[in-house]
């Protein structure tokens, strides 16, 4: 059975940091994109950051772009999100997501994911 786990979510004032972990198991993603997605209630699912199997990154560039950094242990199966600077806006819950395509560019489109996580709850607020 394949399971994407987040951790490290929680509640951090604005301008702090955060760490966002997925742990994948099942089977190895090391050839395929994962990516970061996140949601808050009432709205569509927002991509966030993606990386391809050779670290090749791609970020939103309308709301993360500079503050977060995505990386990835293919030795351990896991991507990692660094988030930086956080602001109220930044508050969701973040998903981590697998695509099964192999040696691929990473998709910035939620439809070509096929495996999830069960998200993590980010909070941003004083």
């Amino acid at each position: 059975q394949v399971r994407l786990v987040e951790t490290g979510g929680g509640l951090v004032q604005p301008g702090g940091s955060l760490r966002l972990s997925c742990a994948a198991s099942g089977r190895s993603f090391n050839f395929n994109p994962m990516a970061w997605f996140r949601q808050v209630p009432g709205k569509e699912r927002e991509f966030v950051a993606a990386i391809s199997w050779s670290k090749e990154t791609t970020y939103n560039p309308d709301s993360v772009q500079g503050r977060f950094a995505i990386s990835r242990d293919n030795a351990k199966n896991t991507v990692t999100l660094q988030m930086n600077n956080l602001k109220a806006e930044d508050t969701a819950v973040y998903y981590c997501a697998a695509d099964t395509a192999v040696l691929k560019s990473p998709p910035v489109s939620s439809t070509e994911y096929v495996y999830w996580g069960q998200g993590t709850q980010v909070t941003v607020s004083s």
